[in-house]
């Protein structure tokens, strides 16, 4: 059995309200005394459970979600996950608020990462831009005691606990090895759509796709990648333009978001050129193309998954406490029309 606070009283020779109080960090206790306790936990091997002792006391934990603004579906349905673990505070004994920054601005993320300082505050959860001055501004916090967890997007190099997101490289793989044997031979251009090289996920996305189609798809060249801001305007005006242009494109990725202004495109100007297409995740607008045959596979990451992570994550940490890495690990769905949950 798990050694208590009754034997610590016992091996102590003292009462269970001073083994409380010497637990607990408060006044009231004589030196010899709290070293008597001390001594007692060491040589039992008490462990005290943090969690259950914060429970007991009642301790909500305040979080806070910096997310980016911006006509984004994959990051309307990140907000729609966060409000939804909203509806559970009181259950899970937190706190939590939304602090929205645009997107791709890393003066602006910094500016409400700095604004936490001095704040009650348990943890944060982004979504990083990867830019040395956010790196920074993580690290103040994290120097600060204020645990941090980035979301959907990693920075690198910072000090930030965890990362609840998919690894991307292998995401980008992935992708490459669905385009390629879809194309079964064909010799052509791909067209990569990313919404910004600021952020680590879509470089990284591109890192893998690029590595694998040059080692297995030789025959299928990479195009410049157009950077549509994840905007859908933008995005649709970059792809119209590019297929406009080129009769040999014959594969699109879509590494990040914007994909209603990709599937507007597509509808438009890539009628009847059996392009094939791949993009990131599952939203209602890409789960009409898939079932209306414009795209052919959706590469998924779970948003309600990562909120969830974050919190427990962001919990455990306040606490000192460890967290189980397997049930934080967020998996990669692939889906195409045939599978569609």
């Amino acid at each position: 059995m798990r050694p208590t606070v009754y034997d610590i009283a016992a091996a102590a020779g003292v009462s269970l309200a001073t083994v409380d109080r010497v637990l607990n960090q408060r006044p009231g206790v004589r030196i010899v005394t709290r070293e008597k306790v001390e001594a007692a936990i060491r040589d039992i091997g008490y462990v005290r459970d943090v969690a259950a002792a914060n429970l007991a006391k009642g301790r909500v934990y305040p979080l806070v979600f910096i997310l980016p603004t911006g006509d984004n579906s994959f990051m309307h349905g990140l907000y729609a996950e966060v409000r939804q673990a909203m509806t559970r505070s009181s259950l899970e004994r937190t706190e939590i608020r939304i602090v929205q920054v645009p997107a791709f601005d890393p003066p602006a993320l910094v500016a409400a990462l700095d604004a936490l300082h001095g704040q009650d505050v348990a943890g944060v959860a982004l979504v990083a831009t990867d830019a040395p001055e956010v790196r920074a501004a993580v690290d103040r916090l994290v120097d600060a005691r204020i645990p941090v967890v980035t979301l959907v997007s990693d920075l690198t190099g910072s000090a930030r606990h965890h990362y609840a997101g998919v690894d991307n490289i292998a995401a980008g793989r992935t992708a490459a090895r669905l385009l390629g044997r879809f194309l079964g031979g064909r010799k052509g251009d791909i067209t990569v759509l990313a919404g910004s090289m600021l952020v680590r996920d879509h470089r990284e996305r591109l890192e893998g796709f690029a590595a694998l189609m040059a080692a297995e798809f030789p025959q299928l060249r990479l195009l410049p990648v157009l950077e549509g801001r994840d905007d859908p305007e933008i995005t649709s005006g970059l792809v119209s333009e590019a297929l406009a242009g080129s009769n040999d494109i014959i594969g699109v990725y879509s590494l990040g978001a914007g994909n209603r202004g990709l599937i507007r495109a597509l509808k438009a100007t890539g009628q009847g050129r059996g392009l094939t297409v791949v993009v990131h995740e599952l939203t209602e607008h890409t789960r009409a193309a898939l079932q209306d045959g414009t795209i052919d596979a959706v590469l998924n990451q779970d948003a309600g998954h990562e909120v969830r992570s974050a919190v427990r994550v962001l919990k455990a940490t306040a606490d000192g406490q460890g967290f189980i890495a397997g049930q934080e690990r967020i998996r990669l769905d692939i889906f195409v029309k045939d599978n569609l949950p």
